[in-house]
């Protein structure tokens, strides 16, 4: 990278176009990538959900898992002030869990097999928030990068949760509907 920004300088220098080769020595650095994504854990069924517009209305400050005696049947997020769409079956029971303020989930384990049988949100305050039942094949899902959390979910589900994938990235640094 600094082999061709020295290259550009030079020729810059050697055609007398000095304006470009200030511009480009004051050009800002690259902003380093804070996102990443875990996933899809989960069986091969069922229809593509994602809650990538609902990050914008905030940071997620509330979970609701309803769940059955085997499986992980429908999730709601909400995201701010604001719940997403229930995806998801109807059977079994709802759990509800709200996160305290400025907290944050900053991984995610659970288990599968042809469903989603558990989920596990792990936060930055060290709530262990679990739901469903403990059999099946395992994974643990965490950010790439240093200082980032959920934002956002997506997955496939039609009666049950088929699967689901954990999208990371940093807390938004201000939120006016939170």
């Amino acid at each position: 990278m600094l082999t061709v920004a020295l290259l550009a300088l030079l020729c810059a220098s050697a055609s007398g176009n000095a304006n470009f080769s200030l511009q480009l020595l004051l050009a800002p650095p690259v902003q380093a990538r804070s996102s990443s994504y875990s996933g899809e854990y989960g069986g091969g069924g069922g229809k593509r959900f994602s809650h990538s517009g609902n990050q914008l209305d905030g940071p997620i400050t509330a979970l609701r898992v309803r769940v059955n005696t085997y499986y992980i049947v429908g999730l709601q997020v909400r995201y701010g002030k604001v719940w997403s769409d229930y995806v998801g079956g109807r059977n079994g029971d709802l759990e509800e869990i709200f996160l305290h303020p400025g907290e944050s989930v900053i991984q995610v384990s659970g288990k599968y097999k042809w469903y989603l049988k558990k989920l596990v949100f792990v936060t930055d305050k060290g709530r262990y928030l679990s739901f469903g039942k403990d059999s099946g094949t395992s994974f643990n899902a965490v950010p790439l990068h240093p200082n980032t959390v959920l934002r956002f979910i997506s997955g496939r589900s039609g009666s049950l949760i088929d699967a689901i994938g954990l999208h990371w990235d940093v807390y938004p640094s201000s939120c006016s509907r939170c």
